[in-house]
């Protein structure tokens, strides 16, 4: 029974030992960061830092996996699709999280009015208009709103938000 034993304990030992020369699944590093924004995951699991937070030359994560060559390197074509979204200019693009923030992010206001951004209608916290500033697309803050400075091409911003 002692051999049987030592037979059992070695099998063991070689099957966890082939366990660790397996290839590691991927990590899905996909997560919601504050503000129900797209985020990346860091290795401890559990901190999800903002897409626009990546590659951005400061570590976030406790190892630095999100400021790491392999995912800096040839921005955007190094980051994980999640992370980025492309402008109408094919040659613009935006970290994720900074698609329908309601600042005009790609210059074209293709990160909030265009179809490819799928940008839900104006928050409790923005006024819909057509605003005169390039800044904004489709909404201006709510605390632009009766400040005696026109943001909306019909003065709504003024008169009626």
């Amino acid at each position: 029974s002692a051999v049987a034993l030592l037979v059992l304990a070695a099998a063991v030992a070689s099957g966890v030992a082939a366990l660790a020369l397996l290839p590691r699944a991927p990590v899905n590093r996909l997560c919601t960061a504050p503000n129900n924004r797209t985020g990346f995951l860091c290795d401890d699991r559990v901190t999800c830092v903002p897409a626009s937070w990546v590659c951005d030359g400061v570590s976030n994560c406790r190892n630095g996996e999100d400021e790491q060559e392999k995912l800096c390197g040839d921005l955007p074509h190094s980051l994980p699709g999640y992370l980025v979204f492309y402008c109408s200019n094919p040659r613009s693009w935006i970290y994720a999280d900074q698609r329908c923030n309601g600042m005009n992010d790609c210059g074209d206001c293709s990160d909030e009015t265009w179809s490819s951004a799928a940008c839900p209608p104006c928050g409790q916290e923005w006024w819909s208009c057509s605003p005169v500033h390039f800044q904004f697309c489709s909404c201006i803050p709510r605390r632009l709103c009766r400040d005696g400075i026109q943001h909306c091409l019909g003065w709504s911003d003024e008169f009626l938000c």
